[in-house]
């Protein structure tokens, strides 16, 4: 007996689930494309999207037109468990920042707080003195 297959076209399911993945709320999304939030919801519901509307989703979403034709949840899972347990996997994925920069920005801030802290306390124990 074969269960019934999710059919693998329908663009609103996927545009829904990318929307999802990437954390951004209808409303949200709404904005961005100049509609309502009903109209998104609609949208989602379609099975098909005209093609200068799709290039205006996957502009929002941050993925091509194709990525969203040929988006595959399995395939997220996919890319994700192998990323996670083999770093070998041939889909490579790389950060937007440098971690080292971002370590060495956090420090700066960290020194200037502690700098203005110090400060302060030396400001206390100045009038304390005086006070005496």
């Amino acid at each position: 007996m074969e269960t019934a297959r999710p059919n693998t076209k329908h663009i609103g399911r996927k545009i829904n689930r990318i929307r999802e993945l990437r954390g951004i709320k209808q409303e949200t999304f709404a904005v961005e494309l100049g509609i309502s939030q009903q109209t998104v919801s609609r949208l989602e519901q379609s099975e098909e999207i005209e093609e200068d509307m799709l290039e205006k989703i996957a502009n929002v979403l941050g993925v091509t037109s194709e990525g969203i034709k040929n988006f595959s949840e399995e395939a997220v899972f996919n890319i994700i468990g192998n990323n996670y347990h083999d770093n070998s996997s041939s889909v490579q994925y790389q950060c937007t920042f440098n971690p080292i920069d971002k370590l060495v920005e956090v420090f700066e801030e960290n020194k200037k707080l502690y700098e203005q802290l110090l400060a302060s306390e030396r400001e206390k124990v100045e009038l304390l003195k005086k006070s005496k």
